[in-house]
């Protein structure tokens, strides 16, 4: 139910006490995990799928990278119709919207189908991690919003775990099309229960702004100006989206990688991949900590340590799938080991960029600004990931796609650096709009 409170709050408090927000937090992680447990069920199902309709690498990898494009041009229009009306019902649409179109893609009886399916999979979610992002950083003190942040995107890694898991297991015994029925109900059932999450009043926008969220062109205006008055948004979002480049080929294509290099059955390397992803869920949670307790030496240490382990991310993930290419002799157990290692750091991005975005925007317009960054993740980032991926595969091979594609790291080292140099003048400068309009309304 929506719950009339204080316009412009402290933002060192809890908006309507620690029980209402751990519970808001938790429903929103729960939804989160059946969002990606949908997202990457594909994943383990793609040897069957190449097997019977005789798929591309560049085909099965458009099925992954099309859910990130919808959810990419939907998520600003439902994040602004949310941050204007309702959060806690849009919430509700979207999750029943997504599970329902999962469950239509059992019933696919070719590619274009199965396409089309995905891709309404995408318009439900688009939108969700935005408002889940601004409704929780909202119900809590601003102090908490990087580990907050990093925990409700690693329980996208568990989601993602549990779907690759269950893809391959279900597929293994009563068909790749079951797989989409058994993952799709439990959402349906989450969406009924996220009604009892207390959402907050909407919080009264100055003209301008109000002026700007009235319409699609209006807010694109308003997001360009956003940006170019943030520098610090803008190279966060570039960053944000290169590492997401890195992870979505990962993820999407190692259990097709374990198969084709080390022989595995489908199954066998379903279950042997969710473990890289459940690597990338612990690192989500532990580099969310590392980079909040790195603010205490300024705010530009956040992000200068975000670049530091992304440069790590492209050592590691290009050692592991290059060695063998450049005639170092690596054992599949040695190889796996490093990649997981790289598993665990190339997910350093998860909560912090969005606790990053949220710090240096009006907080009439949270949902909204994170969504610009979900923009820039999901289709410069999620969507070109494994299409690309997929795309270096048909022509050089999967473990040479696999061994470029951690260069976009490259780009985030740079973004996340220039960044740095901003981050503590644009953090100020929103810090100090809000309390301009709170004396304005005392």
């Amino acid at each position: 139910m929506d719950i009339p409170t204080q316009a412009l709050r402290d933002d060192e408090g809890y908006l309507l006490g620690p029980g209402a927000a751990w519970f808001a937090f938790a429903m929103t992680i729960a939804l989160m995990v059946f969002d990606y447990v949908d997202r990457q069920v594909i994943v383990s199902l793609f040897p069957h799928l190449k097997a019977e309709w005789g798929l591309s690498d560049k085909q099965l990898g458009a099925l992954v990278s099309i859910v990130s494009v919808t959810v990419a041009v939907g998520g600003i229009p439902v994040a602004l119709l949310a941050d204007r009306t309702h959060r806690v019902r849009s919430i509700v649409v979207m999750a029943g919207a997504w599970s329902l179109a999962t469950i239509s893609c059992m019933f696919a009886r070719n590619y274009a189908a199965l396409f089309a399916a995905r891709s309404v999979v995408g318009l439900g979610e688009a939108g969700y991690g935005s408002v889940g992002a601004g409704l929780i950083a909202s119900h809590f003190p601003a102090r908490m919003r990087g580990t907050l942040m990093a925990g409700l995107f690693s329980s996208a890694s568990v989601g993602s775990v549990l779907g690759v898991v269950l893809g391959g297991v279900i597929a293994d015994r009563y068909g790749w099309k079951a797989a989409f029925g058994v993952v799709g109900f439990p959402g349906l059932l989450l969406a009924l229960l996220y009604l009892a999450v207390r959402d907050y009043k909407t919080i009264e926008l100055t003209p301008k702004l109000d002026a700007a969220s009235r319409g699609a062109a209006p807010m694109a205006r308003h997001i360009v100006g956003l940006l170019a008055r943030s520098p610090t948004m803008l190279w966060v979002c570039i960053g944000a989206a290169a590492q997401m480049i890195v992870v979505s080929a990962v993820w999407s294509w190692m259990p097709s990688f374990l198969v084709r290099t080390q022989g595995l059955a489908p199954r066998a390397a379903s279950l042997q991949a969710a473990l890289v992803v459940l690597a990338g869920a612990i690192g989500s949670v532990v580099w969310g900590i590392v980079v909040d307790r790195a603010g205490s030496r300024g705010a530009a240490a956040k992000l200068r340590t975000l670049a530091g382990l992304s440069g790590a991310t492209v050592l590691m993930l290009g050692f592991a799938f290059g060695a063998p290419r450049l005639g170092v002799p690596l054992t599949g157990a040695t190889q796996f080991a490093l990649i997981l290692l790289g598993g665990l750091l190339m997910s350093c991005t998860s909560g912090p960029v969005s606790a990053a975005v949220i710090d240096v925007t009006h907080p009439g317009v949270r949902s909204t600004g994170a969504s610009v960054l979900s923009l820039f993740q999901n289709l410069f980032g999620l969507a070109l990931g494994p299409f690309v991926a997929g795309a270096l595969s048909d022509a050089f091979g999967l473990e040479t796609a696999l061994t470029i594609t951690p260069l976009f790291g490259l780009v985030a080292v740079a973004a996340f650096l220039r960044a740095a140099r901003t981050y503590a003048d644009d953090k100020s400068r929103a810090a100090g709009a809000l309390a301009s309009e709170r004396l304005a309304l005392a």
